[in-house]
């Protein structure tokens, strides 16, 4: 007889990995198949499906008298689901920005005061760089300037698919916080 749910989590929390495993051959299917239904991008999912069997192992959050194990690990694959969709948009849409302004602005420039304050934003943007952790700068750089890929980026550095998307967000956060002054 296979044991419980509640029984695989109670040996979770006594530190079992293999409690886990078993977890992930129970519902991990499950957990990949909705989030490749939210985000339809099968890398994706298979980061949020270990992005979630991660967050069940580390903060061990599951309470048994609020639901099922399904139900738990269902809510929590939606929710980081529509998280990355959101920061998705936020992301395009930071980039669309600054793309437009870079571009809008290269185009127009034909002033002096024009070069002039064009070289300052690019100056700005370079030291704000310069500012991020190599690990962060280095995934920036690459995807932005050299217009890789993060796949692209993963398979150069010789690095999880994860750790550059994780360093991407990261870094552009940080890339952010450094500019907020600046982007308004």
């Amino acid at each position: 007889m296979s044991p419980t749910d509640l029984e695989l989590y109670q040996s979770l929390q006594a530190g079992d990995s293999s409690a886990l495993g078993t977890l992930y051959d129970r519902y991990g299917t499950v957990v990949y198949g909705l989030a490749l239904k939210i985000l339809t991008n099968p890398q994706e999912a298979e980061d949020l499906t270990q992005e979630i069997f991660l967050i069940l192992w580390r903060r061990q959050n599951y309470n048994p008298q609020r639901g099922s194990m399904s139900t738990f690990l269902t809510l929590l694959t939606r929710s980081r689901a529509i998280d990355r969709l959101r920061s998705r948009g936020r992301k395009r849409k930071f980039l669309g920005n600054w793309g437009a302004t870079m571009s809008d602005n290269a185009i127009v420039s034909t002033t002096p005061f024009d070069e002039i304050s064009l070289q300052e934003r690019r100056d700005r943007v370079r030291n704000a760089l310069d500012d991020l952790p190599s690990k962060y700068r280095q995934v920036l750089e690459l995807a932005y300037y050299q217009g890789m890929s993060q796949s692209e980026i993963a398979k150069h550095l010789d690095l999880p698919l994860g750790t550059v998307k994780t360093r991407s967000r990261q870094g552009l956060l940080k890339l952010r916080e450094h500019l907020r002054d600046w982007i308004g």
